[in-house]
């Protein structure tokens, strides 16, 4: 019998009081449930881009704080650190989990157009990210990175060679930023989430998530709170010594 995941974030969760947060992507699905786990371990987080009506309505039920952002853009990321540092203070945690799954067709089919927007928001949003908080958690001498990758980082998929370039990529970029940083006191890490019941995966065949759904050794998908967990774990000084890590939350799928 497969034991049910629980949905409480904030049982037992650390105390992040006195920590600012960013989550790219924040307003529907694993971002989200990260903003509430966040919330709920007392941070002041910043729900950055994504749906605005999602993320600012979250904002609002959540008492924190909604600002547009495009990831991919390095004008908007310096806007965004101006005006989270102008208002709230410096940046203490980012989370780098915006991303889109874009199926195509198979390598010999995919579009120039298809691979580039993977990796406008998947790579490139991640590089910009970390760029832009970097010297600041440099000079103070702390901070935590959290990178969202994927298990489509750890194992090949059909149709998914833009998607799955990207997540190799962010594993490795976690690496490097963890080495570059760390003697500043600044962890990297990151987390692969496996199939996860949200509707990133509604653009997949039903045939396809069931069978990677009957692949995972405890025969489910994993859900977002499971997630935030992990995220959560990372983000707190409960892993002070972990940097470089990859988390992998996939039931046993990559296995």
């Amino acid at each position: 019998m497969n034991s049910s995941p629980s949905t409480d974030t904030t049982a037992s969760a650390p105390n992040l009081g006195g920590e600012t947060a960013i989550v790219t992507g924040g307003s529907r699905g694993i971002g989200a449930a990260i903003v509430k786990a966040l919330v709920g371990a007392r941070a002041t987080v910043v729900i950055a881009g994504g749906s605005e009506k999602h993320g600012r309505d979250l904002a609002t039920d959540l008492g924190c704080h909604y600002l547009p952002h495009d990831v991919s853009s390095e004008q908007s990321w310096e806007t965004l650190l101006s005006r989270v540092r102008d208002d709230l203070g410096d940046v203490t945690v980012l989370v780098n989990n915006a991303g889109v799954l874009d199926p195509g067709h198979d390598i010999s089919e995919t579009s120039v157009e298809n691979f580039e927007r993977h990796y406008r928001v998947n790579q490139l949003g991640v590089f910009l990210g970390m760029r832009t908080v970097a010297a600041e958690m440099k000079q103070r001498g702390s901070g935590s990175i959290i990178n969202l990758s994927s298990i489509g980082g750890h194992r090949g998929y059909a149709n998914q060679i833009g998607y799955s370039t990207t997540k190799w990529a962010v594993r490795g970029m976690t690496k490097c930023a963890a080495v570059e940083l760390g003697p500043y006191g600044v962890r990297v890490n990151s987390v692969a989430p496996g199939f996860i019941s949200t509707t990133m995966i509604d653009v997949m065949p039903d045939e396809q998530i069931d069978a990677v759904t009957h692949a995972t050794p405890l025969r489910r998908r994993g859900t977002a709170d499971e997630i935030a967990r992990a995220v959560l774990f990372l983000a707190s000084s409960e892993c002070s010594f972990m940097n470089g890590t990859e988390l992998v939350v996939d039931g046993g799928l990559s296995l």
